[in-house]
C-alpha cells in the first residue's frame, strides 16, 4: 500500500511539473518574422505584369490566388535583386512564345524608341559573307533623310568591306559598326564574280536623330494608270500629318493604284496603323479594322468598365488632337485593292495594317512571309493615380499586353503573312526606290498592268555565292514593337 502510494504521489508530482513547464512555455512567445518589404521596383514590375501581361493567366506566380498572404509575396519577391530576373521570370515561355516583353532601368529609352530617336550614323544594312571565308561585306538598304551617311553621300546599294581599314568578318563586325561614333568605311563594287574595293572611302560621325519614316513617296505613270509608291519604314506617331499630306498628294493627282513599301517596316503605333487604314480604305467608323483580346481578368474589367466595343477599332475620319497639332480630317482614296511589298522585315503593325484590310479590299502581297508578329505591347512606368511617375523609380517595361485579330477574328498568324507571288531582293544589286526595274517594285508594277509576273531570274547574290549573316534592324532598339497608348476611354 505505501508503495502505491508513494508511485502516485510520484506520478502526480511529474503531472504537475509538466503542466507548470507547459504554461511555463506558453508564457513565452517566439519572436515575429519580419519579413522586409520588397524594393519599389520589384513592386511595379510584378503588379504591373499581373495586372497587364497578355499571358498572365497562364503563369503561376501571377494568379491573384498564389499569395494570398502579404509576406508571403513580399518573400517571393525578395529572392530577386536585379529586377530583370524578376521580370523574365514571369513571362511565359521566354524567347519562345514571349520574344518581345522587355524592360529597361531609365523610362528615356523607350521615349526615344516610340519617337524613332537613335545614336546612329543614319543607314539600314546588311552582312553577308564572302564566299567560304569569314570575311563579310555590308549592303546599305536605305539611308535616313538629313542623316550623316546621307550627306556623306551613302545611298542604297552602296557596298562595303573595311571599317577604319580593317576588313569586316564574321567576328568583328559588331565592335567595328557599333561601338565607334566617328569611323571611316570603306567601299566596295561588285565586278563580274568577285567583290572588291574601289578605292572610295567616306568618313561619318554618329548625331542623336529622329528616323523620319516616310522613305520616299512619289506617282508613276503605267500604263494607263496613275501610281502612289509610298515606301513607309515605321508607325511613327510624330509622322501622322506629314504621312496624311502624302495621301492628299495622292488624292489630288488622282492616283487609281497604291503600292506600300512595307519591306523594311518593323511596326510601331497601332493608332497609326488605323489612321493609315483609313488613308487607304475609307472612314466609315461602323466599320471594324482589327479586335483587342486581352488576358480574362483585364479584358473582363475593360468590358464591364466601357463595354464590349470599347475592344474594337473601327477606321477613323480624324487625325486625333495632340500637343502639337489640332484634330485633322484623314486623306482617304477609298482604293478596293492595295499592292503591298513585304519582307521578314516586315512585323507587328505592318503586318496588322494587312490583315486588318483584307475583309475589306483585295491585297496583292509580293516579297516573302513576314515576321509574324500579332501580338502588341504598351508602355508602364511607375505612375500613381494622377499619372505621375514616382521619382524613385525610373523603371519602365513594354510588356506584351494584347493579341491583334481582324475582323473576322484571323490572328496568330505565327509563321508571318505568305505573299501571292515569293521574289526577293538582290542583295549585290538594289537598285534605288521607284527604279521600274527594281526587283520587288517590277512584280507589283506588273500585276497592274496585266502583264506576266517577273520571272524567276538568277540574282547577282546568287550568282556570286552569297549568305546573308547579320541584319542591322537587329540592333535596332526594339525593332520589331507593336504598341498602344494608355487604357482610356476612346
Amino acid at each position: 500500500m505505501k508503495n502505491s502510494l508513494k508511485y502516485l504521489i510520484r506520478i502526480s508530482c511529474f503531472s504537475i511539473l509538466i503542466f507548470l513547464l507547459t504554461n511555463c512555455k506558453k508564457d513565452i512567445k517566439p519572436e515575429a518574422v519580419v519579413i522586409p518589404e520588397p524594393t519599389v521596383v520589384n513592386k511595379f514590375v510584378y503588379s504591373g505584369l499581373q495586372n497587364y501581361y497578355l499571358w498572365a493567366d497562364q503563369i503561376t506566380n501571377l494568379s491573384p490566388y498564389r499569395f494570398t498572404v502579404q509576406d508571403s509575396l513580399n518573400a517571393f519577391l525578395n529572392k530577386y535583386t536585379d529586377p530583370n530576373e524578376l521580370f523574365t521570370s514571369l513571362l511565359y515561355q521566354y524567347k519562345t512564345i514571349d520574344k518581345w516583353s522587355f524592360i529597361v532601368d531609365d523610362s528615356q529609352i523607350i521615349d526615344n524608341w516610340i519617337q524613332g530617336i537613335s545614336e546612329t550614323m543614319g543607314f539600314d544594312f546588311m552582312l553577308a559573307r564572302i564566299g567560304t571565308t569569314g570575311d563579310v561585306f555590308g549592303f546599305v538598304r536605305y539611308v535616313y533623310k538629313a542623316s550623316p551617311a546621307e550627306n556623306a553621300g551613302i545611298k542604297r546599294g552602296d557596298l562595303f568591306m573595311k571599317i577604319d581599314g580593317t576588313q569586316l568578318t564574321v567576328d568583328n563586325y559588331q565592335t567595328l559598326l557599333f561601338t565607334k561614333l566617328t569611323y571611316t568605311i570603306s567601299m566596295a563594287s561588285v565586278s563580274g564574280n568577285a567583290i572588291s574595293l574601289n578605292g572610295k572611302s567616306v568618313t561619318m560621325t554618329a548625331i542623336k536623330m529622329q528616323e523620319n519614316p516616310i522613305q520616299m513617296d512619289t506617282v508613276m505613270q503605267v500604263g494607263n494608270f496613275k501610281v502612289g509608291y509610298l515606301v513607309y519604314n515605321g508607325f511613327n506617331a510624330d509622322f501622322d500629318i506629314q504621312l496624311n499630306n502624302v495621301f492628299k498628294k495622292f488624292k489630288d493627282a488622282g492616283i487609281d493604284k497604291l503600292i506600300l513599301d512595307l519591306r523594311y517596316n518593323g511596326g510601331g503605333s497601332v493608332q497609326t496603323a488605323i489612321y493609315l487604314a483609313s488613308m487607304i480604305h475609307g472612314t466609315s467608323t461602323s466599320d471594324i479594322f482589327l479586335k483587342r483580346q486581352y488576358n480574362n481578368n483585364l479584358e473582363s474589367y475593360l468590358i464591364n468598365k466601357y463595354g464590349a466595343a470599347y475592344l474594337n477599332e473601327s477606321f477613323t475620319g480624324t487625325i486625333l488632337k495632340t500637343a502639337t497639332s489640332p484634330a485633322t480630317p484623314i486623306n482617304t482614296l477609298n482604293l478596293n485593292k492595295l499592292y503591298v511589298i513585304t519582307s521578314d522585315n516586315t512585323a507587328s503593325a505592318s503586318e496588322s495594317l494587312i490583315n486588318g484590310l483584307k475583309p475589306y479590299m483585295q491585297i496583292f502581297d509580293v516579297g516573302i512571309n513576314t515576321a509574324g508578329k500579332y501580338v502588341g505591347s504598351i508602355t508602364l512606368k511607375d505612375w500613381d493615380a494622377n499619372g505621375v511617375v514616382n521619382p524613385n523609380d525610373n523603371w519602365a517595361m513594354q510588356p506584351i499586353v494584347l493579341r491583334i485579330a481582324n475582323k473576322n477574328n484571323v490572328s496568330d498568324f505565327v509563321d508571318g503573312l505568305a505573299p501571292d507571288y515569293t521574289a526577293e531582293e538582290d542583295i549585290a544589286n538594289l537598285l534605288p526606290f521607284g527604279d521600274p526595274n527594281e526587283t520587288l517594285l517590277r512584280v507589283a508594277l506588273n500585276e497592274i498592268q496585266g502583264l506576266p509576273l517577273a520571272g524567276k531570274k538568277s540574282l547577282k547574290s546568287e550568282q556570286l555565292g552569297l549568305k546573308k549573316v547579320f541584319d542591322s534592324q537587329d540592333m535596332k532598339p526594339f525593332s520589331k514593337e507593336m504598341y498602344i497608348n494608355k487604357f482610356e476611354k476612346k
